[in-house]
């Protein structure tokens, strides 16, 4: 990213004067998915494409913000912070912005210029990370820091629950606010207990496949998925006391899932039960370096998601099953919401060039557009920048 002429773009929007830059991660998930709002263990890192934030402050309460991938411009004030259709991507940080206020923090008036190089409903959570980005700028600006990351994760999976109206867990912001490089973050979702795990992925590389499926969360069956699973927890409550299907252990789902007589319900809690147990599976195989048995974790997942969740679709399925035919792949699954989006493949350092343009190609005939391919390394959190 082009840090100076991003500068000198905010310099002709708003005038020249004192600027602070943050930026703001993307994730991935690694393994553990749709199992975040179960209380279940997720395994996401942060990546080094995100969300930059050029900031400076206002002493009106006005909040001026402009993206350079968006054509549209907000214009809002502190005490005018309420859910407009017509503010579309505009709506995060107002989200944001009005549940630090109403926490109590400090918000005040700014001027902001935003540019992100994740791919647009990509799932890679570039809402999660326009989200802390926001949250991390008023922390610096107005609250001296004080504000604490799980504050900033909670306000800002707030804002994105009730503001915006989108059940997502917690995973995302977590994975963006608390990211390091290098190392993936095993996180209980339901007491966030987390560890950072060494991602020794030996000679091969993480390669991320946008299907250029366009996900758009609102209008997905995610919040579907969701109801489902609190029907089966529901039935499940009958024989055995627990907060989350995610408590269950394989052998214990095992014995209940009789009582679960809808055979779409009883898929669902299977997924969500073994999801989790792949997860601290493949933090057993990591820690061991054991990169070959986590591909075939990866495999196990994208195949549940697939039959037992159904939320990936043809464009996922194909690029999937494409990159697993690949020799030099050792595992790929889908990753994020699903319903389009990404998939991640674990490929051979020396072969990526070769995967790509087969993958590719292949993906193309049989879909009729082409996916896109990103090699990215795993990242640190939502941070201040220096310009110099």
């Amino acid at each position: 990213m082009d840090l100076l002429s991003l500068k000198s773009r905010f310099f002709q929007l708003y005038g020249n004067g004192e600027v602070s830059i943050f930026f703001s991660p993307s994730r991935v998930n690694l393994i553990g998915e749709h199992i975040d709002y179960n209380g279940g263990y997720v395994m996401p890192c942060a990546l080094q494409l995100g969300t930059y934030g050029l900031v400076r402050k206002r002493d009106d309460g006005n909040v001026r913000l402009i993206s350079k991938n968006f054509d549209l411009k907000i214009e809002t004030h502190v005490n005018d912070l309420k859910y407009k259709e017509e503010h579309g991507w505009g709506n995060y940080p107002k989200g944001v912005l009005y549940y630090l206020k109403k926490a109590g923090y400090k918000v005040s008036g700014m001027d902001i210029l935003i540019k992100g190089n994740i791919p647009n409903g990509a799932g890679l959570s570039s809402s999660a990370s326009l989200e802390l980005l926001i949250g991390q700028i008023v922390n610096s600006l107005f609250n001296e820091g004080k504000i604490s990351s799980i504050e900033l994760i909670k306000i800002c999976q707030r804002a994105e629950n009730e503001f915006i109206g989108v059940k997502c867990g917690i995973m995302d912001q977590f994975a963006i606010a608390m990211g390091k490089k290098d190392k993936g973050i095993l996180l209980d979702c339901h007491t966030l207990y987390y560890e950072y795990i060494d991602m020794n992925l030996r000679d091969y590389t993480l390669v991320i496949m946008n299907t250029n499926k366009r996900r758009e969360l609102n209008d997905s069956k995610y919040n579907k998925r969701r109801e489902e699973c609190e029907i089966a927890l529901n039935i499940v409550r009958r024989y055995k006391n627990i907060e989350n299907l995610c408590q269950l252990t394989i052998e214990e789902y095992n014995e209940l899932e009789l009582y679960i007589e809808d055979e779409t319900i009883r898929n669902r809690a299977k997924h969500a039960v073994y999801e989790n147990g792949r997860v601290l599976e493949a933090c057993e195989v990591l820690k061991k370096g054991d990169i070959k048995e986590l591909g075939k974790l990866l495999v196990q997942s994208h195949n549940s998601l697939k039959d037992l969740y159904e939320v990936t679709g043809v464009e996922l399925d194909t690029i999937v099953e494409e990159a697993i035919a690949y020799e030099d792949c050792i595992g790929a699954r889908m990753t994020g919401a699903g319903f389009g989006g990404c998939a991640i493949a674990f490929v051979k350092e020396d072969k990526v060039e070769d995967f790509i343009n087969k993958v590719g190609q292949t993906y193309k005939n049989k879909i009729g557009y082409e996916a896109s391919f990103y090699i990215t390394g795993i990242g640190d959190g939502t941070r201040e920048l220096s310009l110099e």
